[in-house]
């Protein structure tokens, strides 16, 4: 019965209960899936900064330096940056010109003879750039370039003034970058004298004290701009009281009847009003 009883149980034994649960094929193993790495649109990295962002880092000096390269690798870039470019103002110019002034003082030696030879060799640069700036920036404001007469002699008084400021060098040898540079200037003065006689007698020369404020600098630079004297005198003598300032206070002067509005008037009558005076 014993025997019986255990074949029966092993019989009616649940085999399904018996099988694994890896052996299933409802568990069948699998690989795991891991979540796919996502690209980000715009990855970290380093790059160069866009131009509107580079021009904003750079000082007036640096973006000179870049613009003064571009334009000698492109001269056509060159070209028309000049066309481009406003048209610098006597303001402009004579600031560039003491920046220039400074770099001079700021090169001399502490102590001893400001004319010595060993001044000189040290500022020896520095006095060339100037004047290598007013050579060059002369010619800008002389007519035909302007045509206007007051910026032109504007110009000429600033520049005159730095003239009389180079030192006064004990060398013979070293002279010359003074007496040149106002040779130069005195010869701009002249042109544009000239030019301003042509257009309506030269009015403006006088109205504006320029014959005077020339008469000054000539005095100041001991006679070396006595050719622009000169020529105020032959191109406007006619009117009457030319460089020395003789005659400037005749009433009965030409240049001061047409001054005051009296010209061309006669005893007992109102007197012609000329222009706009």
């Amino acid at each position: 019965m014993s025997t019986r009883k255990r074949k029966a149980d092993d019989d009616g034994h649940d085999d399904s209960m018996s099988i694994s649960p890896q052996a299933s094929p409802a568990f069948a193993a699998r690989p795991l899936a891991r979540p796919s790495k996502k690209v980000r649109a715009n990855e970290v990295s380093g790059r160069p900064l866009a131009l509107p962002r580079l021009l904003e880092t750079l000082d007036a000096d640096s973006l000179r330096s870049v613009l003064h390269t571009i334009c000698e690798r492109h001269p056509q870039i060159g070209s028309e940056v000049v066309a481009s470019a406003p048209r610098p103002s006597v303001d402009s110019t004579v600031e560039v010109l003491s920046k220039y002034q400074d770099k001079l003082r700021e090169a001399f030696p502490f102590g001893g003879n400001a004319g010595s030879d060993y001044a000189y060799n040290r500022v020896k640069q520095q006095l060339n750039e100037l004047i290598d700036a007013l050579t060059d920036f002369t010619p800008h404001y002389l007519p035909p370039n302007e045509n206007q007469t007051t910026v032109s002699l504007t110009y000429l008084d600033h520049a005159t003034k730095v003239i009389h400021d180079l030192p006064e060098w004990d060398s013979q040898s070293h002279k010359h970058h003074k007496d040149n540079a106002y040779d130069e200037i005195s010869r701009a003065w002249a042109l544009v004298i000239s030019e301003a006689s042509k257009r309506g007698g030269g009015f403006q020369l006088h109205s504006g004290g320029w014959d005077q404020r020339l008469s000054k600098h000539n005095e100041q630079s001991g006679g070396r701009m006595q050719a622009a004297v000169n020529a105020l005198g032959s191109n406007l003598g006619w009117m009457g009281g030319m460089g020395s300032g003789s005659g400037s206070n005749d009433p009965g002067s030409i240049r001061n009847q047409l001054l005051n509005g009296t010209y061309g008037a006669s005893p007992g009558n109102m007197p012609v009003r000329v222009g706009l005076w």
